[in-house]
């Protein structure tokens, strides 16, 4: 599903000055623009404004520091996600084996 600024507005409390502003400061934070220029906010757009809004109001972070714990938080999903892939190419990779044994026996 996808919102206009002004939904993203109703439903994270922010204002759109202040969406306009993040997307500015916030790397990754770009939301899409339709043919005629106006703002469309993803899931995961309202998800990153959501944290955002909870680092500024509730953990006290400045935008920067949030900018820096989003980006930290990024990198560690990032990390963890190759390592999965690794795992999961493992598993197939010596399911392939076992099977190739079995057979074989």
């Amino acid at each position: 599903m996808t919102y206009s600024i002004g939904e993203a507005e109703e439903l994270t409390g922010i204002k759109s000055h202040i969406l306009r502003y993040w997307e500015e400061v916030i790397p990754g934070f770009a939301p899409r623009k339709d043919l005629g220029g106006r703002r469309i906010y993803s899931e995961r757009d309202i998800d990153l404004i959501l944290r955002l809004k909870y680092l500024i109001n509730e953990r006290k972070f400045t935008i920067e520091g949030a900018r820096d714990e989003i980006l930290r938080e990024t990198a560690t999903y990032d990390q963890k996600a190759e390592t999965l892939d690794a795992i999961r190419q493992l598993r197939s990779e010596l399911s392939q084996l076992y099977m190739t044994v079995r057979k074989y026996r």
